[in-house]
């Protein structure tokens, strides 16, 4: 899974239905440090981020036999919740399930291996969502011509600033001060991603480079900052994240600073249909990332079990 820590695994088992088709078992926690429920018992939706991530990372080396040793490199990751009623957190944790399909985009090995997987998101055969995630795994020759940066120490500095200068968490909608990323820029409408470079999930193993997940956590709470500021009502429901894109478009620095930006602002009206948004990570002139976001009233429905059913598998 690429994960330090055996509680940070949310991927259980695997099974291949036919050519390159997989159903992937994962339990969800009912609460965690960082991807914790939110006021509505609702499951936070980066853990499907992080299921995906780890379901692709599991049969890369399961099923397809890349080596242990490739570095895996993000293009772009997309999810949607379709149904946020499934996903409401019980009294024990949550099975999920994760229809998979895998296509081969940039096969040549033994150095590269290029890889998109599409999944289904369903709980007790209740469909609630999809993903995509597009990666290359690279041996430790190639990842260094890609990477650009020969000789540089595999775990560099963060630029985290001062730990008191992050925003409240609550107003990101996190539960710790050490889980917000975001500082206050020089400019109005200006956010630097200042994660704390111990935090022991976002940084669970060294790395020479942000994380897809550090820039996502970014993306999530200047989001949420942003649409619960624009879309406040008296009495009126939360906005959850309903759906993110991220397209990564260069290699995030440890040492350099990130600033976050909203590069469009869109409410749809009375808010019925959601807030999107269109964020930016840049990195002095140059944009590394962005990410397309939707956040919508989610009223969670109360009383009564998910469903539980066979699901459903895909054809071979």
């Amino acid at each position: 899974m690429h994960r330090a820590a055996v509680a940070e695994v949310f991927v259980t088992d695997a099974v291949a239905l036919g050519r390159d088709c997989f159903l992937v078992g994962s339990q969800w926690p009912r609460d965690h440090a960082l991807y914790h429920p939110d006021a509505h018992r609702g499951s936070d939706p980066l853990l499907f981020a992080e299921t995906i991530r780890q379901a692709l990372v599991y049969l890369a080396h399961w099923h397809y036999e890349v080596p242990l040793s490739h570095r895996f490199v993000g293009y772009d990751m997309d999810f949607e919740i379709t149904d946020p009623g499934a996903l409401r957190v019980g009294g024990r944790p949550m099975p999920v399930v994760l229809e998979a399909r895998w296509q081969w985009t940039d096969r040549r090995p033994p150095r590269r291996y290029g890889a998109r997987i599409e999944v289904g998101l369903s709980v007790g055969g209740r469909s609630c969502g999809r993903g995509s995630l597009r990666v290359v795994a690279l041996d430790e020759r190639s990842y260094r011509i890609v990477r650009g940066r020969v000789g540089r120490a595999e775990s560099g500095a963060v630029a985290c600033g001062e730990p008191h200068r992050r925003v409240e968490p609550g107003l990101v909608g996190r539960l710790r001060h050490k889980d917000s990323v975001l500082v206050h820029g020089s400019t109005a409408g200006e956010w630097l991603l200042r994660p704390d470079p111990e935090h022991a999930i976002l940084f669970d193993h060294p790395t020479d480079h942000l994380p897809l997940m550090v820039l996502l956590e970014g993306f999530r709470q200047l989001g949420h900052l942003t649409a619960h500021a624009a879309t406040a009502q008296p009495g009126g429901p939360a906005l959850a994240l309903v759906s993110a894109a991220v397209d990564c478009l260069a290699f995030g620095e440890l040492d350099a600073p990130t600033r976050l930006v909203v590069a469009e602002d869109e409410t749809a009206a009375e808010t019925r249909s959601g807030h999107r948004l269109r964020l930016g990570a840049l990195q002095g002139d140059t944009l590394i990332a962005s990410c397309a976001s939707v956040w919508a009233p989610v009223r969670h429905v109360t009383g009564g079990d998910r469903p539980v059913g066979p699901p459903v598998p895909c054809q071979a």
